[in-house]
């Protein structure tokens, strides 16, 4: 058997540990979500926050999309979600209990190009304005080539906005029609060229392995029309089929329509060679940079950060997540706002942070994070200090053996080094660090398959 064949399991994709669905739900409380803000607060207020800010709304809906939005073309949704995140924001800062520095904004969707120029400059002025924006800030923004207007662009160049990434997934016309996204070529390159001009010094385009009806021509063609714009980062990502999840569209084709565990391995594999043969560094789980980008820059000096964002140049202890499904981060917990934008903004409303759910990290769990983190950020970790062991240890050690033998990890007394064969099973070789998905395994299927 193949190691794709053999590792291609579902699993994780580790933007968290513990991952949400064994979250610790029962033990968790309001309270001891503010407590914990508070905590990474004061251990870190010189090094500055970072926001999340979801912004769900679509024009239509991409099958191929998993993440939390809400279809529509009514425009004046717009300006009373803006004012309730400003508000949620109040709430935040009102528990702080003073300016915080924001090192990093993100704003994701949905499609945040959605929301016009105004409103967007409004949003992030309102965010600002209660906080101090950093000395060297990541201000960051999805945007959809289709409606990216160069207003956009400028507006968000205006606040301080420096990257922004495309979400350009196959230039296949048979692709985008399965997965509803039509886009040509040129719109990706006219708001690739607009980017430029006004100044943003990194622009990022996503691609798409592993779609319904893919093939390796496709994958090539896709990669070789990216390189023609050379963007600063490519996020070459497999496609996740979760079609058992709530409000996507992905029951709209049949797992035959998409390519076979042989084929995505297939179309990774040339489509990573590409990459490299047009200058890109990889720079961890998916995700490929120039050598002039911060990403890589990071990934060379050892602090390149992994959380619910994605790959970050820098870490802030505190994330913050505003807006409906929005997740936190202050390192000793994680919280997640309500999905309904009804709730959303009724809870903000009555001056409640809108969270649901959410895990207040244990000590094995915060150990078992940093382990990850060190696997998905540098590829390697080590439990040299007596910190960085639990006393179940020895169980991570057995679940790493296999993957030794098969020549993905090099272990050693005290550390574990992924080698260059055991990259693209990095999420394989997380989940060996990952003691409670051992302990639980689960009944039903949570996670997309891992290659």
């Amino acid at each position: 058997m193949c190691l794709v064949q053999k590792y291609n399991v579902p699993g994780p994709r580790y933007t968290s540990y513990p991952t949400v669905p064994y979250w610790d739900l029962d033990t968790f409380s309001g309270k001891k979500w503010k407590n914990s803000v508070l905590q990474a607060y004061k251990e870190s207020s010189e090094e500055g926050l970072s926001l999340y800010i979801h912004l769900p709304f679509c024009e239509s809906m991409c099958t191929f999309c998993g993440c939390h939005k809400r279809i529509t073309k009514r425009h004046e949704l717009e300006l009373p979600y803006v004012q309730t995140v400003l508000k949620e924001w109040k709430l935040y800062c009102e528990l702080l209990g003073s300016k915080p520095i924001i090192k990093e904004i993100h704003l994701g969707g949905g499609t945040p190009t959605f929301f016009s120029p105004e409103n967007l400059k409004m949003l992030v002025n309102g965010i600002l304005r209660l906080g101090k924006k950093a000395s060297h800030p990541e201000f960051s923004f999805e945007g959809h080539p289709n409606n990216t207007t160069k207003a956009h662009l400028q507006a968000l160049f205006d606040v301080g906005f420096r990257r922004v990434c495309l979400g350009v997934q196959d230039y296949s016309t048979t692709v985008q029609k399965a997965i509803n996204r039509i886009q040509p070529f040129e719109n990706v390159k006219k708001v690739t060229e607009w980017a430029r001009e006004i100044g943003y010094t990194s622009v990022g385009h996503d691609i798409i392995y592993g779609l319904p009806f893919q093939t390796l021509k496709d994958v090539k063609e896709t990669i070789v029309k990216t390189n023609a714009l050379k963007p600063d980062r490519i996020a070459f990502y497999s496609y996740a089929h979760v079609p058992w999840m709530k409000g996507n569209g992905q029951r709209g084709y049949k797992e035959s329509d998409l390519p076979t565990s042989d084929e995505k391995k297939q179309q990774y594999e040339m489509g990573k060679t590409m990459l490299a043969e047009f200058g890109y560094k990889d720079v961890g789980m998916d995700h490929f940079a120039l050598p002039t980008d911060s990403l890589y820059h990071a990934l060379e000096q050892g602090t390149l950060h992994r959380n619910f964002m994605g790959y970050t140049p820098s870490k802030t202890q505190l994330m913050i997540g505003l807006g409906v499904s929005s997740i936190s981060d202050s390192w000793y917990g994680f919280a997640q706002n309500v999905k309904s934008v009804e709730e959303y903004q009724h809870l903000v409303d009555h001056g409640v942070i809108p969270i649901f759910r959410g895990h207040i990290l244990s000590e094995e769990d915060q150990i078992i994070r940093k382990h990850i983190l060190n696997l998905m950020c540098r590829f390697e970790t080590s439990w040299v200090l007596g910190e960085m062991r639990i006393p179940d240890f020895q169980k991570i050690i057995e679940n790493l053996a296999e993957l030794e033998s098969d020549g993905l990890v090099d272990i050693g007394a005290n550390r574990i080094k992924v080698t260059p064969k055991g990259r693209p099973f990095i999420r394989n070789i997380s989940m060996a660090f990952d003691l409670k998905l051992h302990r639980r395994k689960p009944d039903t299927r949570l996670f997309s398959m891992t290659v």
